[in-house]
């Protein structure tokens, strides 16, 4: 671990000030950002998906549960890191959900439904879902073109030959990645308003905006492999 330097009060401070007007300008950045995202344009949506849930079929509009706004997470499953034979969620994916079920109550306050969405029968999601400890709705969009539409699944030709992912052309694409699609519900029609991919989906996790704010930050660097687990692996790590 590397020294860090030290020094007095009086000289944090003033890195601290001059820090503080950088984080200002990032903090007005990123508000006019946000007004910009909500002024896209919106795209109508008539193609017809069909996906399972907890409830049973449901539509598109459906998976918006009677609210205005609809996010949906592209959770990466029977693909991805860490796989197992009983644990079959990708691990990134693991992470960016558990920050979910906490959120959902203020969401829904606002109008906003928040779901996730796999390529995967419903029943390993239910399972893996009871495996986690989590709460929040999940819909198996197997058979569905939903995810390859939205731009985070890909055909096996798709794979060979190159597609688009995250807005811009890759030469091989994996079988699955991960996003986040928006949708607003106006007039009894779907809108598509929003999606973002990659390091796009980092604003949906805390915990690195925690380690942002800690002393040694990410701590990424140099790391052999990626640091991080399922919420139950960390003390069985550490045992082993």
């Amino acid at each position: 671990m590397t020294k860090h330097k030290t020094g007095t009060r009086e000289e944090w401070l003033a890195a601290r000030l001059k820090l503080l007007k950088e984080e200002k300008e990032l903090t007005r950045r990123s508000d006019e950002l946000a007004r910009r995202r909500q002024e896209l344009p919106w795209v109508r949506i008539d193609k017809e998906y069909q996906f399972k849930s907890d409830e049973g079929s449901a539509s598109l509009a459906e998976l918006f549960q009677g609210r205005s706004q609809l996010l949906v997470y592209h959770f990466m499953f029977g693909y991805g890191f860490r796989l197992t034979a009983e644990r079959r969620g990708c691990t990134g994916c693991t992470l960016i959900a558990d920050h979910f079920d906490g959120v959902i109550p203020h969401l829904n306050g606002r109008n906003i439904t928040l779901v996730c969405a796999s390529i995967a029968p419903l029943q390993e999601l239910q399972n893996y879902k009871r495996q986690m400890g989590w709460r929040f709705p999940w819909v198996s969009s197997l058979g569905s073109d939903f995810n390859y539409d939205f731009g985070v699944a890909f055909t096996e030709e798709q794979q060979r030959n190159g597609a688009d992912y995250n807005y811009r052309h890759v030469d091989k694409a994996e079988p699955q990645k991960e996003g986040m699609s928006v949708f607003a519900l106006q007039g009894g029609v779907v809108h598509h308003t929003y999606s973002t991919y990659a390091r796009g989906t980092e604003a949906l996790m805390g915990t690195y905006r925690f380690l942002d704010l800690a002393p040694w930050g990410r701590n990424e660097d140099g790391l052999e492999e990626i640091w991080w687990r399922r919420h139950d692996e960390y003390d069985k790590r550490k045992a082993a």
